[in-house]
């Protein structure tokens, strides 16, 4: 066994005692799913910021830059330009409605506003979806065990399946939140330690330029798909996603919000950078990869001196794993309250919907490790979600939190409309790079279909 696999088997044995041990108390599904609505702003701050550096923030970042160079910071770039929206609006307004109506998942605030047709509808989009985002997670922590220890795809993936499911079905956000924590610290310590290192031994960025494959390759705006044409992609679902959503509503007061997301949307920003100039700097030591996904595991291993490689391998394994525990309490929260409690079984005391929540951690983390699989790519498995997500939920939950008189109708309108072009022009295969991508589309429609019911409905 490899010096790097053990240290990484050891550090997933201590996130998991960790979490298993805070999960001795959790007792309660208010507990489970919003942390009893008592995490400070530095929790917050932890646990937003953990779950929005994953796989598509690091390997799938670090793979974009390798590829597109400069444009690159975009695809977290992008994210964190969403999360700052967020933060600032619809982050507050949402809180305040979870807690004068006392909502723990964003398909109650989805019932409460519109109907429990709507609340149905959404929770199986985003079963199906999210499976997908997880698997992403997973693809990435498989690629980094390949090229440390050569560890096969299939064993990579049950190792992160099995790290994030324990500890959040033990604890759920309590647990990953105190998780996200350590996470968090040795991914910043990692990376922030990493990239100066890796940028002075490659030879700065004059060996980055001259390594470039072409001049568009160091300009910030648009090189082939990465650009500013992500914002359509990845900023709406960073302002919607239930899983962020959700983790806010644990926030103890307004101001506590406020500061915790804001401050991770500005680390976000910050840290968008890293992923592309790690990516960059691999076309140094491997510059004719043929996956490209492979380009952050392999500096970090071959450009760094094994201390410092070993910190930088866990970074990533922190950064994989906490944001598979965020897709663990989308899918958890999901089956459990909007579904079971709300359609299956309304008479479920609190003791039989935590113990449904758990049950559906586990059976999301193994179906994330068998899609997981199955896809071939991390950005691909990632783009599904966020494209997924942001047309389905963007409209109805901004509309809902500005304007009063729309209800289920124009809700099931927008998500119909949206769900309908998203899938034509995948069909079709527009490219993504275009301005009037899929995504752009689809949302237009979702924003046009709601409007035009909304009108309808007054006549």
């Amino acid at each position: 066994m490899s010096g790097h696999l053990a240290f990484l088997l050891a550090y997933s044995a201590g996130l998991i005692a960790l979490g298993v041990w805070i999960g001795r108390r959790v007792g309660t599904s208010v507990s489970f799913f919003v942390a009893n609505r008592r995490l400070g702003a530095a929790l917050l701050f932890a646990t937003v910021l953990a779950a929005n550096i994953g796989a598509g923030s690091t390997i799938g970042a670090a793979g974009l830059g390798y590829r597109d160079g400069l444009a690159a910071w975009w695809w977290v770039g992008s994210a964190g330009i969403g999360s700052l929206v967020l933060a600032l609006w619809i982050g507050p307004r949402i809180w305040r409605v979870a807690r004068d109506h006392d909502l723990y998942t964003v398909g109650d605030y989805l019932e409460y506003r519109y109907g429990a047709p709507v609340r149905a509808i959404i929770a199986g989009l985003l079963w199906v979806a999210t499976l997908a985002i997880l698997a992403g997670q997973l693809i990435a922590l498989a690629w980094v065990l390949e090229v440390v220890a050569d560890v096969p795809k299939l064993a990579g993936c049950l190792i992160g399946g099995v790290v994030m499911t324990v500890y959040f079905a033990a604890g759920g956000l309590v647990a990953s939140a105190w998780v996200n924590l350590v996470q968090l610290v040795v991914l910043l310590v990692g990376f922030g330690v990493a990239l100066p290192w890796l940028m002075v031994h490659a030879g700065g960025w004059d060996a980055i330029a001259q390594a470039a494959p072409s001049p568009e390759y160091l300009q910030p705006w648009r090189n082939g798909p990465s650009g500013w044409t992500y914002l359509t992609l990845l900023a709406p679902a960073f302002i919607i996603s239930p899983g962020l959503l959700q983790k806010a509503f644990g926030a103890r007061d307004e101001r506590t919000l406020r500061l915790g997301l804001t401050t991770a949307a500005v680390a976000l920003l910050v840290f968008a950078a890293v992923p592309p100039l790690l990516g960059m700097a691999a076309r140094i030591y491997a510059p004719a990869l043929t996956n490209r996904e492979l380009a952050l595991p392999i500096i970090l291993t071959e450009g760094l001196p094994p201390w410092l490689g070993g910190l930088g391998l866990a970074a990533v394994f922190s950064a994989e794993v906490s944001s598979a525990d965020a897709i663990l309490f989308m899918l958890a929260t999901s089956l459990s309250r909007d579904l079971y409690r709300r359609f299956v079984r309304p008479e479920a005391d609190d003791r039989q919907v935590l113990r449904v929540a758990r049950l559906a951690a586990v059976a999301g983390g193994a179906l994330g490790v068998s899609l997981a699989v199955l896809l071939p790519s991390v950005i691909g498995a990632l783009t599904i979600f966020y494209a997924v997500l942001g047309v389905s939920l963007f409209v109805p939950v901004v509309a809902g939190l500005t304007m009063r008189r729309p209800g289920m109708p124009e809700a099931l309108a927008a998500i119909g409309a949206g769900t309908v072009v998203l899938v034509t022009a995948r069909l079709l295969d527009l490219p993504d790079e275009r301005v009037l991508n899929g995504v752009t589309l689809a949302l237009l429609a979702s924003a046009l279909a709601f409007g035009l019911t909304a009108v309808r409905s007054k006549q």
